[in-house]
């Protein structure tokens, strides 16, 4: 999980540790690198960068409690997981939400959930069938 990464996500954080914490427990990531403006995550399959949003935007930043559920972005990232259902406890319990509604790809079940900032992402969970 060490080096460079061929691919990932950034995703500015008013709450930049709670972030990295909640991506951490329910994607099943592990911190490789923390700075006071940024955290790298990173499974085998991903690398996330949180990076803290400026202090002076961030004070103009309001977050509802719970988040209010930000879709209306142009990127949604995906990440496969081994069970949908302990990711949804892992978010739940971090202020997050994963969506009752599933859809059915080749080999995988896939729905929406949000993190405990509002940004909405997908998870997804093979299937019997996958190669």
């Amino acid at each position: 999980m060490s080096g460079l990464a061929a691919a990932g996500v950034l995703i500015y954080a008013k709450h930049r540790d709670a972030l990295a914490n909640f991506y951490g427990s329910v994607l099943g990531m592990q911190p490789l690198h923390s700075d006071e403006h940024l955290t790298v995550m990173a499974s085998p399959q991903l690398q996330l960068v949180v990076h803290a949003i400026p202090a002076a935007v961030a004070s103009q930043v309001s977050l509802a409690s719970p988040p209010a559920r930000r879709e209306n972005v142009a990127l949604k990232f995906f990440a496969t997981v081994p069970s949908i259902a302990e990711a949804a406890r892992a978010a739940q319990a971090l202020g997050g939400q994963v969506f009752d509604e599933r859809w059915q790809g080749p080999g995988f079940a896939v729905c929406n959930a949000m993190d405990c900032e509002g940004n909405v992402f997908q998870l997804r969970e093979w299937t019997a069938g996958h190669a």
